[in-house]
């Protein structure tokens, strides 16, 4: 959940690879002409291996790493690579490549805990990553970053020491039948976005600090049919000034599973630390739709909006008036200084200018909670900083729902949604917040997400050797949210 921009090292070694990729261009039309055959099933051009006009790269067929495949590769290639362990990191600044095992879970890129990112696509529109495994990195294991158009499907990212999946300042995108395992921060991320125009479906997260993390993202954002199970904290877009495009606002949670988030072993960063034990909490998030989620079994609330209180923030929350401003008009935006009067430490709390991102006009729908240890359904505030804001402005709303317990008492009746309030007390049975957080979880040894258990075997993307190449989304994603049904509780559990 930090922002990282582009090293010097790494600016030159992108500058470098340019020119790699023009010269062994050259080489490769004398290596492709002449065929061979190799685990991918033949000629490596043949039609079998993509469409008819995709120029197909095997590895290591023709090339013997991944990366060089990459810097041989024209936009619009294949890279088709058979099983094997590979022990290198690959960057992408090519537009519209495909990088494809032939087996999900035996093409394997293994960092050691040396190398930082399996594969990581810089500013190269359109690349596609399928049907493979990253492990033991450093920092990600697939990883897009200012990019138009990415897809991520049937990968598995598991023991990466920062996030497993993660989408950022990237719009366009489809994340998919893919499991993320074993992160610090999150499984899944997407972040610094707005409109995203990106769809995360039918994936798996587990024990990662978070299941889902999005910060300041949202817009055309689905997490759709999916499992959060056994993380620090299940799905946690949130809000804050330390990375661009503020606040999160206006994302999807519909038709998932989020259960059993309280997992005290799991490696785990800061935040997760402070949400540890929540299902689906919004420390921050404005005008998101939760709908139609099985949420159960966790220690503080099954599904929380709460503030997120940012220490040494560099800017205040924006006004309603601002929540609709594209991310590409606030990039190059000047921040001046938080005024002294709004910038205000919390004695024994938190320190530095410390800005309180409060939950505003979200519509909780049709959920199913149970078994929560705070509240089933929970909203509050803190008005530390003695701003006038109490839980009833923040506008949000909750009906349909099917819980047992809420923070204040009767939510769905004070709050409503499409409906009149009952006028009870927003003040009987409120969320004790300052109990949350004046007591996070104790941090976990350094390096715990070197322990992850591996994953059991994950399924393949269907006849990876022949099947065509499916470019990466270029807009908004097509999502009939009505269709998706309230999942049924996994047996056992």
């Amino acid at each position: 959940m930090y922002l990282r921009d582009l090293k010097g090292d790494e600016m030159r070694k992108a500058t470098f690879k340019l020119m790699l990729a023009f010269l062994a261009t050259l080489a490769l039309l004398a290596t492709a002409c002449g065929g061979s055959d190799s685990e991918s099933g033949g000629d490596s051009n043949n039609a079998d291996s993509g469409s008819d006009s995709t120029m197909t790269i095997a590895v290591p067929a023709d090339q013997p790493t991944i990366q060089d495949a990459v810097d041989a590769a024209k936009p619009g290639a294949l890279i088709l690579i058979s099983p094997g362990v590979y022990n290198e990191d690959v960057d992408v600044i090519t537009d519209d490549l495909t990088l494809r095992g032939l087996d999900r879970n035996t093409v394997i890129l293994d960092g050691q805990f040396k190398l930082e990112n399996g594969v990581r696509i810089l500013e190269a529109n359109g690349v596609v990553v399928e049907n493979m495994t990253a492990r033991n990195f450093t920092s990600n294991g697939f990883y897009w970053t200012g990019v138009e158009g990415y897809r991520g499907s049937y990968l598995t990212a598991y023991r990466n020491g920062d996030y497993g999946i993660y989408a950022f300042d990237a719009v366009n995108g489809q994340l998919d039948n893919s499991l993320g395992s074993g992160s610090p921060d999150a499984g899944f991320y997407i972040g610094e976005c707005y409109p995203c125009n990106a769809l995360i479906d039918n994936v798996i997260s587990e024990n990662n600090g978070l299941g889902y993390s999005g910060t300041n993202s949202g817009g055309d954002l689905y997490i759709v049919n999916s499992t959060f199970r056994n993380n620090r904290a299940g799905v946690v877009p949130n809000s804050g000034s330390y990375e661009l495009c503020y606040p999160e606002r206006d994302t999807t949670v519909v038709g998932n599973l989020v259960y059993e988030n309280n997992n005290e072993v799991a490696p785990a960063i800061e935040v997760a630390l402070l949400a540890q034990g929540n299902g689906i909490l919004l420390p921050g998030g404005v005008r998101n739709l939760v709908q139609r989620n099985q949420v159960f079994n966790h220690t503080r609330t099954g599904i929380g909006l709460v503030p997120y209180p940012e220490e040494d923030a560099s800017d205040l929350a924006p006004e309603a008036a601002e929540w609709d401003t594209p991310c590409s008009e606030t990039h190059d935006v000047e921040v001046p200084p938080i005024p002294a009067a709004d910038c205000k430490a919390v004695d024994g709390l938190l320190k530095g200018c410390v800005v309180f991102w409060n939950p505003y006009e979200n519509r909780i729908l049709d959920n199913t909670i149970s078994g929560s240890g705070a509240a089933d359904l929970a909203v509050g505030t803190i008005d530390l900083l003695g701003l006038g804001v109490t839980t009833d402005m923040l506008r949000n709303c909750f009906s349909g729902n099917t819980f047992a317990t809420s923070a204040p008492n009767d939510l769905q009746a004070l709050a409503p949604c499409d409906a009149e309030g009952n006028g009870g007390s927003w003040d009987a049975g409120a969320l004790d917040l300052l109990g949350l957080l004046g007591s996070p979880a104790a941090a976990p040894p350094e390096g715990t997400y070197k322990t992850t258990p591996e994953p059991a075997a994950q399924p393949n993307m269907p006849n990876a050797a022949k099947a065509p190449v499916t470019p990466a989304p270029t807009g908004p994603p097509k999502v009939d949210i009505d269709a998706i049904a309230l999942p049924a509780r996994p047996a056992g559990t």
